[in-house]
C-alpha cells in the first residue's frame, strides 16, 4: 500500500486548491508541492555552485556567470545580501 506522507497543516489549505483549481489528484499535489519546496529550500552556497555548473555547461564565460549568479539571487526564496564577484567565486571554488 503506497500512501503519500501526512502534509503538515499549514499545507492541507494549498493541497486543497490546487486539487479543486487544477486536474491534479491529492497525491500529485502533494508531489509537486514537495518538489517545489525542495528546490526553493536548496541553501546559498548549493544554488551558486550548482548554477555555476549549468551555466559553465552553456559555455559563458565566468564574469558573465557570476554577473547572472548575483543577479538571481535576490530572486531566490534565501535572503542575501548583494553578493560581490569575488563572494560568488569563493563560493565555487572555496
Amino acid at each position: 500500500m503506497n500512501e503519500e506522507p501526512e502534509a503538515p497543516e499549514d499545507l492541507e489549505a494549498l493541497l486543497d486548491h490546487l486539487v479543486a483549481s487544477t486536474r491534479l489528484e491529492r497525491s500529485e499535489a502533494a508531489r509537486v508541492v514537495a518538489e517545489v519546496l525542495e528546490f526553493f529550500g536548496e541553501g546559498l552556497e548549493d544554488f551558486v555552485v550548482r548554477r555555476h555548473a549549468e551555466l559553465r555547461a552553456r559555455q559563458l564565460a565566468n564574469a558573465e556567470i557570476f554577473a547572472r549568479i548575483a543577479g538571481e539571487l535576490g530572486l531566490r526564496r534565501f535572503k542575501t545580501p548583494p553578493l560581490s564577484e569575488r563572494q560568488i567565486r569563493r563560493l565555487i571554488y572555496g
